[in-house]
C-alpha cells in the first residue's frame, strides 16, 4: 500500500514537472528582443547648450511648462551628479537586466498574447519609491536610483523601505506595475477585497517570475516570510474573531495592507510582524483557489473577491 501511494505521488510530481517544462519551453520560443535606452546617461552627459536636442529626442520626459533652467540645474547639481556616478558604478551596462526583462515579457506574452513589447527607458528620477518601475503600454520606465542596494549613502528612508531598493526587486516591481492594467480594482472597500486584490498581484508574480523566491515577490526578508508561515493560522483566527474580513473601515488598509514597518494587530506580536500581512494572506487564498478550481489565469484576475474566497477552500496552515 505504501509503495502504491509513493508511486501515485511520484507520477503526480513527474506530471507536474512535465507540464511546467512544456510551459517554459513554449515561453522560451516566443521571439522578444529588449533594448534599453539609457535616458539617465543621455541626460547627465548632455551639455546645457545641447538641451534642446535632448528634448527633441525624448519629448515625453520634458513636460510643458517647466523651465529649461530646472533641467540645467539638475544636470549641473553636484548631488545629482554624485547620484548619477553611483548609478553608473552599479550599472555600467544593463545587459543582464535586458535579458531578465526579455524573459519576463516572454512569460507575459505567453499568458497575455496581445501585450505590446515596450521600449525600455532608464531614468534617475525623484527617489519616489511608489514609482520605481512604470509600465505604460508601449513604454517601460525604470528609476535606477532606487535599485542601488539598501546600504548606499543616498538612502535616508526607513529600513522597511530600503530593504526593497535592491536590484533583485526590479522584475517584481515591473510585474506590479503591469498588474494594474490586468486586475480590476476592488468593487468594495472591505479588508477581504483588498487582500484578494493584492493576492492576485502576487499570484501573477508566481506565474510570471517562476525563478523568484516568495520573499522577492512580495518584498520581504526571508525571516519575514517565515514569520507569516508560522503565524498564518493565528492571523486568520484574528481576522475572523475580530470580524474584520467584511469590514470597510479605511484604517484597516494602513494596519494590514499598505507599506509599513509592521502590521497592527494591537498585540505584543506587532513589532515582530512584517507590514502588509493582509497581502500575504490574500496571496495564500488566491493560491488555494487556483489549486482547487479549473479557472484560467485571466478569468481569475477578473473574479469578484467574495466569489473567489468562497470557492478557494482556503484553510490556513497550522504551525
Amino acid at each position: 500500500m505504501v509503495k502504491y501511494f509513493i508511486g501515485i505521488l511520484l507520477s503526480f510530481f513527474l506530471f507536474s514537472c512535465d507540464q511546467k517544462s512544456k510551459v517554459e519551453k513554449a515561453v522560451e520560443e516566443i521571439p522578444i528582443e529588449i533594448k534599453v535606452d539609457r535616458f539617465d546617461k543621455a541626460f547627465f552627459e548632455t551639455k546645457p547648450e545641447d538641451l534642446q536636442n535632448l528634448k527633441a529626442t525624448y519629448p515625453f520626459f520634458f513636460p510643458e511648462g517647466i523651465s529649461d533652467s530646472v533641467w540645467i540645474e539638475k544636470m549641473q547639481n553636484k548631488d545629482w551628479r554624485a547620484l548619477y556616478q553611483e548609478v553608473q558604478k552599479k550599472y555600467p551596462d544593463l545587459n543582464k537586466q535586458a535579458t531578465e526583462i526579455e524573459d519576463l515579457f516572454k512569460h507575459i506574452k505567453y499568458y497575455f498574447p496581445n501585450t505590446i513589447t515596450p521600449k525600455v527607458y532608464t531614468v534617475i528620477a525623484e527617489m519616489d519609491y511608489n514609482n520605481k518601475a512604470i509600465y505604460a503600454n508601449d513604454k517601460l520606465i525604470i528609476a535606477l536610483e532606487l535599485y542601488l542596494g539598501k546600504d548606499v549613502k543616498f538612502y535616508t528612508d526607513a529600513e522597511y523601505l530600503k530593504q526593497n531598493f535592491e536590484e533583485r526587486q526590479m522584475m517584481p516591481d515591473i510585474v506590479s506595475s503591469f498588474s494594474w492594467r490586468k486586475i480590476p480594482p476592488p468593487t468594495d472597500k472591505t479588508l477581504l477585497a483588498n487582500m484578494i486584490y493584492y493576492g492576485k498581484e502576487l499570484y501573477l508574480k508566481d506565474v510570471l517570475l517562476p525563478d523568484f523566491t516568495d520573499a522577492e515577490k512580495i518584498g520581504y526578508q526571508p525571516e519575514q516570510i517565515k514569520w507569516c508561515q508560522e503565524n498564518e493560522s493565528y492571523m486568520w483566527r484574528f481576522f475572523i474573531d475580530e470580524n474584520l474580513l467584511f469590514d470597510s473601515d479605511s484604517r484597516l488598509s494602513n494596519r494590514f495592507i499598505n507599506l509599513a514597518p509592521f502590521s497592527k494587530f494591537y498585540l505584543e506580536i506587532d513589532n515582530e510582524s512584517p507590514g502588509r500581512v493582509g497581502q500575504w494572506v490574500g496571496w495564500q487564498i488566491v493560491r488555494s483557489f487556483m489549486e482547487n478550481n479549473e479557472v484560467s489565469l485571466q478569468d481569475m484576475l477578473k473574479m469578484d473577491a467574495k466569489e473567489l474566497f468562497d470557492k478557494s477552500k482556503y484553510k490556513p496552515k497550522k504551525p
